[in-house]
């Protein structure tokens, strides 16, 4: 089973999503702790750089986890947990690497 560690800013993230939805968060956290591999990769988007990012949607696709896979320690740090509007989530995980 892989580690899960945090960005220092993710607290933030989930002090922003009401308390039904921070649930679902950390029942998804909790398989992507056992299977990582769930996540979709990410590329470019809007002109970031997210290669190596993976994404997961929660709240029926209102939120996303944007995370990265750590193999040779067995870790999986969140980057950002937020929206997709205006491509927010994918911003602060572009700022945040």
């Amino acid at each position: 089973m892989y580690e899960i560690k945090y960005h220092p800013l993710v607290e933030a993230d989930l002090k922003e999503l009401n308390h039904s939805i921070r649930l679902e968060v950390f029942k998804k956290l909790k398989k992507i702790q056992q299977t990582p591999e769930i996540g979709k990769p990410l590329g470019n988007k809007n002109n970031m750089n997210l290669t190596g990012l993976f994404k997961v949607y929660v709240a029926k696709k209102q939120v996303r986890i944007v995370y990265e896979i750590i193999e040779n320690i067995l870790v999986v740090k969140v980057i950002a947990i937020g929206k997709r509007e205006s491509m927010e989530v994918y911003k602060q995980a572009d700022e945040r690497r």
